[in-house]
């Protein structure tokens, strides 16, 4: 079972106070050196790493795209907004879920997704 995925940056503080602004998601730092700053979206865990060997910002960022599915897109994309958020695709409706890709601080792609509730019914 996959439960977590690691970020790893030159500035995970950066990643960090972006994730839990624009998500409202809490966050925790592990005990011990190095230590993580952890963030949780309803238990999966997003984790946060200082490394010296990745650059400030990731050259493939569509290799790996975190989805997040919020509950109210258009006001999730507002605070994206607020924040000074680049997106690199607005949100759309696609026949009643709402979709939109952002670009968080490193440069990675986040995915916003509102499911419609017949597309939830279709799905299980």
């Amino acid at each position: 079972m996959i439960n977590s995925i690691l970020l790893s940056s030159t500035a995970p503080e950066r990643l960090r106070d972006w994730y839990a602004s624009a998500f409202g998601v809490a966050t925790e730092r592990t005990p011990g050196e190095p230590g993580y700053d952890v963030l949780d979206f309803d238990g999966f865990y997003v984790m946060l790493d200082r490394r010296d060997d990745v650059g400030s910002a990731n050259p493939e960022p569509g290799r790996v795209i975190l989805n997040v599915e919020v509950e109210d897109a258009r006001g999730t994309a507002r605070r994206l907004d607020e924040i000074g958020t680049r997106w690199l695709a607005p949100l759309e409706d696609r026949d009643g879920s709402w979709f939109a890709t952002a670009v968080d601080p490193d440069g990675n792609y986040v995915q916003l997704i509102q499911l419609s509730e017949k597309m939830k019914a279709e799905m299980s």
